[in-house]
């Protein structure tokens, strides 16, 4: 599993599955932001699924889902802060490639600013 490092305490990649938990866990990270909507594409693991690891692995986890392809809106934004302030870093993003991470994570940083 590879990542990119956005912030001192943010980092993004593309979609993760149950068993890079431990991976995710091992490298410091506190807490897991989801930005992909469930059933975007076909075998993807569902939010729940890898809330039920997180959280079993003892770190925070939010959903904050946008649409590929969408700009970000002010909604998402706010969501994304939110989710920002309530987890524990260093936190760890990801969708299918980590740019809506990326992206929201610029938004919410604007908007709590």
């Amino acid at each position: 599993m590879e990542y990119r490092q956005i912030s001192d305490d943010y980092s993004v990649s593309g979609q993760i599955t149950t068993e890079d938990v431990a991976t995710i866990k091992a490298a410091g990270f506190k807490g897991v932001i989801c930005n992909r909507p469930d059933n975007e594409q076909p075998g993807q693991p569902s939010a729940a699924e890898i809330r039920q690891v997180v959280e079993a692995a003892g770190l925070g986890f939010r959903h904050v889902p946008m649409v590929s392809g969408q700009p970000v809106t002010m909604e998402d934004a706010e969501a994304m802060a939110t989710a920002l302030d309530e987890l524990e870093g260093p936190v760890f993003a990801y969708c299918r490639s980590g740019a809506r991470s990326t992206n929201l994570f610029l938004a919410a940083q604007q908007i709590r600013s």
